[in-house]
């Protein structure tokens, strides 16, 4: 489509005399101060959240200093990891995006108090400005941020497990993070079976491998327009909606029997907030998100082969990532 004329335009009048008609001023694009705001704002709110895990013995130096203001170096670990798989995660969208001829925003990040939110973060977000042009550029797109973000996280994993330590397990009530199977799998590969009594000391960069792993999986639910839901439009878009219910069904199942379990080993309706969790999730993805998605260009060109494999591969990393009990108190 040309573009629309931005200079003066001569038009003629019904008298005959051309007459000067001042062309519409060109509308100015805001620039990306949101998105800066925002990432800053992030950046410090899990640098604060940092602080809170330990690990790393030069950086927790910095909780001692006399210095102002030099114990929230302590966080900087935890922060460069996640927010390193968070940026690789949403450009991995944004150059995908670009590069498929799609038009999308800048990655809003989403800063979180670390009191209520552990990782002093939700995430990120873009916006997606014009359709894909086809079930290949929208697997392309939705597929490249947890895979980008997955080849920052695991090296990460692996380094932050490389620099951890087992130790007696600590009496008295602690916060355990819950095991999936990956994680499970990174540890036996690390230390083996543990001895009883011992538990694995966690580097703060691990830790952060651990959330990166969270927030990778929770996108990766094929539901409404979350990355597995663009995933699973672009495989079935037929069954979308059906995938969407289907995953809300999952999550609530997950709950209920999450809480059934835990409160049966513990008799306390404390006990129960794990299974709460998935149940809220639910919720979320069935009045918030929704189970629609929009249209794409050209429906009819089919997804290639080695993208439907890719695709399956997602759901089954997603099997892995996802870790029945989020965290608990031991």
């Amino acid at each position: 489509m040309p573009e629309r004329k931005l200079a003066t335009d001569a038009l003629t009048s019904t008298n005959g005399h051309a007459l000067r008609v001042a062309a519409p001023r060109r509308r100015r694009e805001r620039g990306p101060v949101w998105n800066a705001v925002l990432f800053l704002l992030t950046c410090l709110t899990t640098l604060l959240a940092g602080t809170s895990f330990i690990g790393s013995p030069t950086f927790d130096a910095y909780r001692a200093s006399r210095e102002p203001l030099m114990w929230i170096l302590s966080g900087v670990p935890f922060a460069a990891t996640l927010l390193g798989i968070l940026v690789v995660h949403e450009f991995g969208h944004y150059f995908t995006a670009r590069a498929r001829g799609a038009a999308v925003s800048l990655p809003y990040f989403i800063p979180a108090p670390p009191v209520i939110f552990p990782a002093g973060t939700m995430g990120a977000i873009i916006r997606m400005r014009s359709s894909a042009r086809d079930r290949n550029a929208l697997f392309d797109i939705a597929a490249a941020g947890p895979l980008a973000g997955l080849a920052v996280a695991i090296p990460a994993a692996l380094l932050g497990l490389a620099w951890s330590t087992v130790v007696p397990a600590t009496p008295g009530p602690h916060l355990v993070f819950g095991e999936s199977l990956l994680t499970h799998a990174l540890v036996w590969l690390r230390f083996g079976t543990l001895p009883a009594g011992m538990v694995v000391s966690t580097h703060p960069i691990a830790d952060a491998a651990w959330f990166g792993f969270l927030v990778t999986a929770l996108n990766l639910l094929p539901a409404g327009q979350l990355d597995g839901g663009r995933i699973g439009y672009a495989l079935l878009p037929r069954h979308h909606p059906t995938l969407g219910r289907l995953t809300v069904a999952a999550l609530a199942a997950l709950g209920v029997s999450v809480a059934a379990g835990l409160y049966l080993a513990r008799p306390d309706w404390m006990s129960i907030i794990p299974g709460v969790n998935w149940l809220v999730l639910a919720a979320l993805i069935r009045f918030a998100l929704g189970y629609g998605h929009g249209p794409i260009l050209d429906p009819i060109e089919p997804l290639t082969r080695g993208r439907r494999l890719v695709g399956i591969a997602c759901f089954v990393l997603l099997v892995l990532m996802l870790p029945p009990v989020l965290m608990r108190v031991d």
